[in-house]
């Protein structure tokens, strides 16, 4: 047995539940009212002042939102949208839901975020959105996004699944484009169990994002159900199902009061594991964003081959029998079958992505992780490193 082995399993992601999220969710189920209502309407109050914006709408995924914003700025069938192949499924999916091309543009050489100049050599007379991928929450270089945009006629939409609270050079992620959408999902740095936001600062379009995430109806849709609704609706644009319920919003009403505090945890976190592995050979630690401060939703560490003789699958499989769990995020999207098969991108396109992603790891990361967690998780990995030194 491993010298390093942990007696229990710990994971790479454990959600926090308190007991203020347990009685709401109990009062909202007493409530009688299950469904999207008036709990829903108060996270969204808080949530877009939390961020200094003008307006959030809640759904029920970042998934979600990412179509409901595409197809509320006009993207459609023929256009295409560009974004980063650094990403999780769900980005190009929500492209393709519009009828649109997702079109790749590869990462920075020695960072996870969209490189502009790979968006500007991608933008065809047919781009009508870009989509950053703000990746574990640091920030991609807005200014150069937003004017690539502007010059092309491209809305800028924000994938920030990962990037809640991040800040762009001192302005909250969520402040800057037209439309930035958040994940709420289990493992994020707060929780609605399932669920997104996009937050943005026009009216008309959080309207129209209101409208068209249940079933095409009046914004106000649910209140017909209270005392001063009416029964009558008029279905006036396509819609789809894509609300949230009051049980989500009940979670996410207290998770929101506590993300401050599991932030500046995540922080200690980063700053513990960078002090511990920052002599540790055969591992590079994630270097800060250039444009500002990351939510630290991931720590991914990246397993440098010429100075080990073990790659990254293996390390992942013994730290598993040291009873750690970890992650990779994320395959890139054009590695997959599927993204290859319709969009006739090649394994070898992107090399930045395809070389980043080789080499990560996702080690470890929640509030409730203590500093004995982390050592023992350097641990591990150090013991690792050492025994398989080039």
């Amino acid at each position: 047995m491993s010298d390093t082995r942990l007696r229990e399993f710990l994971p790479f992601h454990r959600p926090y539940m308190g007991e203020e999220e347990i009685n709401e969710v109990i009062d909202t189920l007493r409530s009688g009212w299950l469904t999207m209502g008036p709990k829903t309407a108060r996270l969204e109050e808080k949530f877009a002042a939390s961020l200094g914006a003008g307006h959030a709408v809640a759904v029920n995924s970042c998934t979600a939102a990412l179509h409901l914003a595409l197809e509320c700025l006009g993207v459609g069938p023929g256009d295409e949208v560009i974004t980063s192949p650094y990403t999780f499924s769900a980005t190009a999916a929500a492209i393709m839901y519009c009828g649109a091309k997702p079109v790749f543009a590869d990462t920075e050489a020695d960072y996870p975020n969209i490189d502009p100049a790979a968006v500007q050599r991608a933008i065809t007379e047919r781009t009508k959105a870009i989509i950053p991928v703000h990746f574990a929450g640091g920030p991609c270089d807005m200014d150069a996004l937003m004017e690539l945009g502007a010059s092309c006629g491209a809305a800028v939409i924000e994938d920030a699944a990962h990037a809640l609270p991040s800040r762009y050079k001192g302005r909250r992620i969520g402040t800057i484009g037209p439309a930035t959408c958040f994940s709420l999902y289990a493992g994020k740095n707060i929780t609605t169990g399932e669920g997104g936001m996009i937050a943005t600062d026009s009216a008309e379009l959080a309207d129209q994002l209101r409208i068209r995430r249940l079933h095409g109806i009046s914004r106000d849709a649910w209140k017909r159900y209270t005392a001063e609704g009416s029964w009558y609706y008029e279905v006036s644009e396509r819609g789809f199902k894509y609300n949230m319920t009051d049980i989500n919003a009940a979670i996410g009403l207290h998770q929101l009061d506590r993300l401050e505090a599991f932030h500046t945890r995540r922080v200690e976190i980063v700053a513990l594991y960078d002090a511990l592995l920052a002599d540790t050979p055969g591992v590079l630690c994630p270097r800060p964003s250039s444009y500002g401060e990351s939510s630290w939703h991931l720590y991914v560490v990246r397993i440098d081959g010429g100075a080990v003789s073990v790659d990254r699958n293996s390390v992942i499989e013994m730290m598993k029998q040291d009873n750690i769990g970890t992650s990779v995020h994320f395959i890139p999207l054009h590695l997959h079958s599927f993204y290859q098969e319709r969009l006739g991108v090649t394994e070898n396109d992107f090399p930045n992505s395809r070389s980043l992603y080789e080499a990560a790891i996702s080690l470890p990361l929640f509030p409730t992780m203590s500093n004995d967690d982390v050592r023992a998780v350097v641990a591990s990995l150090g013991r690792i490193m050492a025994e398989n030194r080039r």
